[in-house]
This record gives structure tokens, sequence and C-alpha cells, in this order.
């Protein structure tokens, strides 16, 4: 039962807890929401607070009031690790923390709880000892299932779609349908072209996590949030295409990643490319189906999600913050290279 419970959800405007506060206001609980930006609410059980939980003292002050459930979409590298999540876990009744399915190591599929992950079986060592985003997220995994305290979830989505989350391969929402509705070419790398991704709608992954909140089979245990659909690169692409006409061009990794970081020292753009978007990822969501009796013919169908989601935008985007438009101006000059007969 969640009527009455209070929830605290940490990260309160990103593309699933968009989606979770109404569904646990639904249910019948109180929550407070901890964002950077200013969010205001009509709804007297919701209520949103402008903080930096990223600090640890206002970390603890944010938890004073006491909450039966605190639902985690921050981002806690290394160093933050401990004492963060040590804390939450001893003042909370049920602490969800947000992992991810980038864990996954490539040694098998369908990718289930158990499969191997890149932090203990990966192939590059730099990677494994570095704090690469699917290193941090498996040493948080870690912690949790050290601690004596067993009231944890862990949930790994999969790539999550939503409001200004148009996602394809690397590529983030500015450079995918905002280009396309600007009218520019957006460029993809070739060896993707043909591998298999998993992307679910963000209001199911909600929906999944709101279902394991103050569930007893959900104590202490790791769940995939996500759909078991998955396509091709090149499939979703053309899904993009029909639906804003997002028009592709496909060049090798070298001059895909010039857009992203031009900078060959920098790795972590080239490690979410080589050690996810390169790897076939296809889903075991047996387990979050059978905790929370939901079922894959009611999740919604990518292409489905897409166009409802693209269809909110009115065809309108925010000003690009200076490193999205930076990317944005390297695609531009590639795609001019190209035309130009420089690149082939």
């Amino acid at each position: 039962m969640q009527h009455g419970k209070k929830i605290l959800v940490i990260g309160a405007t990103g593309s699933m807890s968009r989606y979770l506060i109404p569904i646990l206001v639904d249910n019948g609980c109180k929550v407070d929401g901890i964002s950077l930006d200013n969010v205001e609410s009509s709804n007297s059980n919701i209520r949103y607070i402008k903080a930096d939980a990223d600090d640890y003292g206002t970390f603890q002050k944010i938890l004073e009031p006491g909450y039966d459930a605190v639902v985690d979409f921050m981002v806690y590298p290394t160093w933050k690790l401990f004492p963060f999540l040590p804390y939450v876990v001893e003042h909370t009744g049920h602490y969800v923390f947000l992992s991810s399915y980038r864990v996954y190591d490539n040694k098998e599929l369908p990718l289930c709880e158990d499969s191997p992950r890149l932090l203990d079986t990966g192939d590059d060592i730099m990677l494994r000892n570095s704090d690469d985003y699917s290193v941090y997220k498996s040493r948080g995994e870690n912690i949790l299932r050290a601690l004596p305290r067993k009231n944890w979830t862990i949930v790994r989505p999969a790539i999550t779609y939503s409001f200004m989350r148009y996602q394809l391969v690397t590529l983030e929402a500015h450079l995918t349908v905002a280009r396309a509705f600007a009218g520019k070419k957006t460029v993809l790398p070739e060896a993707a072209r043909d591998v298999k991704a998993t992307m679910t709608w963000g209001g199911d992954v909600a929906a999944m996590i709101g279902k394991l909140l103050f569930n007893e089979n959900a104590f202490g245990k790791i769940f995939n949030v996500c759909t078991a659909e998955y396509h091709t690169w090149g499939e979703i692409a053309a899904y993009y295409h029909d639906l804003c006409g997002l028009e592709p061009v496909w060049v090798d990794t070298e001059q895909y990643l010039r857009i992203l970081n031009p900078d060959a020292d920098e790795k972590v753009f080239h490690w979410q490319l080589l050690y996810d978007r390169l790897f076939d990822r296809v889903m075991d969501n047996r387990r979050i189906l059978a905790a929370t009796g939901m079922e894959q013919k009611s999740l919604k169908p990518l292409y489905d999600g897409l166009k409802m989601e693209i269809a909110k935008l009115g065809g309108t985007f925010p000003e690009l913050t200076p490193y999205q438009r930076q990317c944005d101006e390297r695609m531009d000059l590639l795609l001019r290279e190209i035309q130009s007969g420089q690149l082939k």
C-alpha cells in the first residue's frame, strides 16, 4: 500500500521522474521533488524544492523530514558513492537507486540481471579503472549490496526516451529531432547501423518503478526496467525519418567521434559508443514483469512512443547550451567537408 506515504524524488524533472511523480500522487503519496530548476505545481500533494543534492551537507538536510521512500535519479561518481549511499539507506524505509543497462558487458544475450558487467569482465583495463558512467554505476551497486540493510532496490533502465530526449546512437535531441526540424542532416556512425538497441518510453519505466516501491519482492534485488522490444539503429533512424524527416548520413567511427569531442585524449564519449551503443543490447525484462504484474504487450511500442513525444514539441526547441552548439557546428562542418569531397 502506498496511500499516505511520503516519498522523496531526487532529480525530479528528468525523463523518468516527470512521469513517476504523477503516478505516485495518483497512488495516494505525498511527493517532494528535488530539482536544480525552479518548478511549481498546483497539486497540494507535490512540492518541488530547488536544491543542489550534490552537496553532502545539503543532502543530509534534504532527508531530515523523514521519508518512507527515496527514488534517486542523481548521478554519483565514485568519490561520492560513500558516504551518500550508506546514509540514505539508513535514513529511509525504501531506497531506489538508478543504475543503468550500461553496466553490462557484451558476453551474452539477452541481458538479464545476472549477466556479466563491464566492471568485472570488460576487456579494456583502462575502462574498468576509470570513472566512466558504466563503472561508477556498478560501484554504487556493489556498495548497496555490501550494506547490512537490504531496504534498497537497484533499477537498470535501458535507453529511456521522453519529452526533449530523442536519442539516436549517442546523439541527444539537439542533434536529432532539432536538426530535422531545422532541415539539417544528422551524422551517424556506420558501425552502429546494424547493431541492436533497446529504447523504452519514460512513462513505462516510471510505471515499473512505481510498482516496485514498497514491494517486498523488490527489496535487496536488481531489475531491468525496460521493454524487451529491440531494433537496429538503422531501423530506429528510419523511424525518426518517418516521424520528423530526419536524414541520416552514415560515416566512419573516427569521423563521428569528431563531432562529439575532437580531443583524442577524452575517452568519455568514446566509451559510451564503443562499450554500449556498438554492443547488441537485447534485454530480458521477465523479472520486472513478474514482480509488477505488468505485461510486455502493455508497454508502448517504440514507433508509437517516439511519435507521441515528438508531437509534444510543437516544432520548437530551447536555446542550445554552449556544448550543444559546438556539437551542432562540428556536425555542420563535417557535412560540408563530405559534400565538398574533402571526406568520403
